[in-house]
């Protein structure tokens, strides 16, 4: 099975993206399951290398690093947000609205969070 999550919602304030990537993460670790996590709008922030939280709080940079198959991350929300691609964590790169619509197309099944 072939499951695609979108994130919109910052690292931090809500707890829709770090719902997302917990659900992810659970996913990708079920046997037949390859995971894809895009990260557009204020979710790119989740990506963000270098994250300082206090103890015993989620570091969302922490969970993009070990979530799913492959993370990908809106270039021009990248751009619109001020961050390079040496910003970010190393498991996430720099994609487009092409790769994503291929991917949705790809996807048995599509959450958005």
């Amino acid at each position: 099975m072939n499951t695609l999550f979108i994130l919109n919602d910052g690292p931090y304030g809500t707890e829709r993206s770090y719902n997302g990537l917990r659900l992810a993460r659970a996913l990708g670790k079920l046997e037949g399951e390859t995971v894809r996590v895009f990260l557009m709008g204020d979710a790119v922030a989740c990506a963000k290398a270098g994250q300082k939280v206090p103890d015993g709080y989620y570091n969302a940079g922490d969970m993009v690093r070990t979530v799913g198959d492959e993370v990908a991350l809106c270039g021009t929300c990248m751009d619109a947000h001020g961050y390079a691609d040496h910003d970010m964590v190393p498991n996430a790169r720099r994609s487009t609205l092409k790769e994503l619509a291929e991917w949705t197309a790809a996807a048995d099944k599509v959450l958005v969070f």
